[in-house]
């Protein structure tokens, strides 16, 4: 079975121009099959806040209501995405920047309200692995965005943790997948002042600790749920790391 390497970018790597640039060239030089998805958050908070927009997070998920929806989809979908694609391009590889309307390549339902209603926020219902398959058949690199759509039509604010878990959960029947969430620490930390705390593995039991006792919390928590759920679906890897040292096999490993 062919290696399939998946590889969540987000936090304040994708909104620094000098960091984005250190990443992508990283991210560059890996061989094989690559998928890139990433995430803008801050970028979203940034753009609302100067049209008036108040954004709301609730345990790292984002609140979106229909204007909301409307700055997530240029920030995510367009500025972002474009800028990374283009970024990849300057760098002598062939990427094509998608959202999961796209193709019809990722088919998610909206957020069912329990305790909180987070608004037009998608919850991946299928990934079609046989058009992703075609596309790096294809030699091409997929850069998805966290941006879905409902059988409707209607797009969806999809956490970008969450999504690259449910892709590397439907891709890992045709390859044998390694999923890497990367961002600007240097992998989950015992401390979040002491950036070389980092808690070198993590299993079900720490991390049911280590919720009780805050030392994860906000962003971080459907950053563990969706390793774990990859993990228990297929996936054969998933690491936790900084961007600096995406080729190397620090930060922090996830288990079962």
């Amino acid at each position: 079975m062919e290696k399939l390497t998946i590889i969540k970018v987000g936090g304040a790597v994708v909104e620094d121009h000098e960091a984005l640039s250190s990443f992508l060239d990283r991210f560059s030089a890996i061989g094989g099959n690559l998928i890139l998805v990433h995430g803008g958050g801050r970028e979203a908070t940034r753009t609302a806040s100067a049209l008036g927009i108040e954004s709301r997070m609730i345990e790292g998920r984002r609140v979106t209501d229909g204007a909301m929806l409307e700055i997530v989809t240029m920030v995510y979908a367009g500025k972002v995405n474009k800028g990374i694609v283009s970024g990849l391009r300057k760098r002598g590889r062939k990427a094509i920047g998608l959202s999961g309307a796209d193709l019809n390549c990722i088919t998610s339902v909206k957020k069912p309200v329990v305790d909180v209603d987070y608004g037009y926020v998608g919850v991946v219902k299928s990934v079609d692995a046989a058009t992703f398959g075609a596309l790096l058949g294809m030699e091409a690199i997929p850069v998805v965005s966290p941006i879905t759509c409902d059988d409707g039509g209607q797009l969806l604010n999809t956490n970008a943790d969450s999504l690259a878990s449910a892709i590397a959960v439907g891709m890992s029947a045709l390859y044998e997948v390694e999923l890497i969430f990367c961002f600007e620490k240097k992998g989950v930390l015992s401390d979040p002042d002491d950036d070389d705390s980092v808690i070198g593995h993590i299993n079900p039991a720490l991390y049911r600790s280590f919720k009780e006792d805050g030392t994860v919390s906000g962003g971080m928590i459907p950053k563990l749920d969706g390793a774990f759920d990859a993990l228990a679906e297929g996936v054969s890897f998933v690491r936790i790391t900084n961007a600096e040292t995406l080729d190397q096999a620090s930060g922090t490993h996830i288990s079962l």
